[in-house]
């Protein structure tokens, strides 16, 4: 989900076509430490550094295995030439995780690093050199299934930031107007606009952390001192502790949250704003990331526990863009194909089951504290899960797990 070019190259036919968006890697790459198609790049993590094995690879599609050697939670980043634009990213690397990363890149420039705790300073970053790779034919038929899942999901991203927009003007009226108990209602059901489309607001650089930054990964992050902490969930714990802000901060925060939301709009909107096949696959990957490892222990909403809105967001997010891709997925892994919507459904029918509205679209969650026990203050991850909280967190493991694969197989 995050803005790259689709390069595409017609031969012959229509039912001769070549595509430069799939392609293995050359192992006869120039520069040393090149990567073949055969052995995927590693990556050491760890608090202070962010070694790759190779800094060179041939365009199409590129794995890399990432290792958190260290003890804080980390993320990995492919950066553009500017290293500003996110080309792709592995959030949520808990200590001891290993897991492998697929995306797509074309020839050029980029640039490596990973991000301790998921904010503040880039660590280690590298340059990395992806040379003209070799090009591999697929069908017609192939070629429209990417189109139209890459056309879809980009239509499906532009009306959610829409929706946020305005969403978010009717939550700053009331907040700004003091009307606190409209302001609450209003704001889980705003919040699902964003979380639905998060990895895509994700590879704007600041806009992110700008927005949706928790308190507790303000004060970790190593650039604190430089800037305030703004965004939804400084409105949050204004709304729901008794640590409050003034009349002139309250306008501030929330006259910030607007701007910040419509320069996602603007963003998403843009004319270079380009979505790749790999975007939707790996959004959906991270959302389920998201579920696993912060939403699951109430750390996202920790004031307002309005996390089950988190969860529905997350889970419809991760539906719209595997749907968008389910057809190619189909056709190449059938087996994992079924087995990701089959774990989608139970998991869809675990959250459905708490929702004590009616009708289509409609949601009234009770408190993510009243079926789980929750993070507290600067804690990640408490002490015990509930019988519930333990039930929904299978529930994410065991659809986080096919679908970790599911990038890496409709790029074959």
């Amino acid at each position: 989900m995050h803005m790259r070019k689709i390069a595409v190259a017609f031969v012959g036919a229509a039912l001769a076509v070549t595509m430069t968006v799939c392609v293995k890697n050359d192992s006869s790459a120039a520069g040393d430490g090149a990567a073949g198609s055969a052995k995927p790049i590693e990556v050491k993590i760890a608090d202070d550094k962010c070694e790759l094995s190779a800094n060179t690879a041939s365009s199409g599609t590129i794995k890399f295995s990432l290792s958190n050697e260290g003890p804080a939670r980390n993320e990995f980043e492919v950066l553009a030439k500017d290293k500003l634009q996110i080309m792709g990213e592995m959030e949520n690397l808990a200590a001891g995780d290993k897991r492998d990363f697929t995306v797509q890149l074309e020839e050029g420039t980029y640039y490596t690093a990973c991000k301790k705790n998921m904010v503040g300073s880039l660590v280690g970053l590298k340059e990395f050199k992806v040379t003209k790779g070799e090009g591999v034919k697929i069908s017609a038929d192939d070629k429209k299934l990417h189109d139209e899942a890459v056309t879809k999901y980009t239509a499906y991203v532009k009306d959610q930031a829409g929706q946020l927009v305005s969403a978010t003007q009717e939550f700053v009226d009331a907040y700004k107007a003091g009307d606190n108990e409209k302001a609450k209602k209003l704001y889980p059901l705003a919040r699902m606009h964003y979380e639905r489309i998060e990895p895509t607001a994700e590879s704007f650089g600041d806009l992110d952390p700008k927005l949706d930054e928790r308190e507790a990964d303000y004060q970790q992050a190593d650039d604190a001192d430089g800037r305030e902490w703004t965004g939804w969930h400084r409105l949050e714990k204004d709304l729901w502790t008794d640590q409050k802000l003034s009349a002139a901060d309250r306008t501030k925060f929330a006259d910030l949250l607007m701007k910040d939301t419509q320069d996602l709009h603007k963003a998403v909107y843009a004319a270079d704003f380009k979505l790749k096949l790999d975007d939707i696959s790996n959004g959906a990957i991270g959302l389920l990331e998201e579920l696993a490892t912060t939403k699951i222990t109430g750390e996202e909403e920790i004031f307002s526990h309005t996390d089950l809105y988190d969860f529905q967001a997350n889970l419809e997010g991760a539906r719209v863009a595997y749907g968008n891709v389910q057809a190619l997925a189909e056709k190449k892994d059938p087996e994992l194909a079924k087995k990701i919507d089959a774990k989608m459904k139970d998991l869809e029918d675990t959250i459905a089951s708490y929702n004590r509205a009616s009708g289509d679209n409609q949601w009234d969650f009770p408190p993510y504290t009243d079926i789980a026990t929750v993070a507290i203050g600067l804690e990640k991850t408490p002490e015990k899960y509930t019988k519930k909280q333990k039930e929904l967190s299978d529930k994410v493991n065991a659809l986080r797990a096919p679908l970790a694969k599911l990038t890496e197989s409709i790029l074959k």
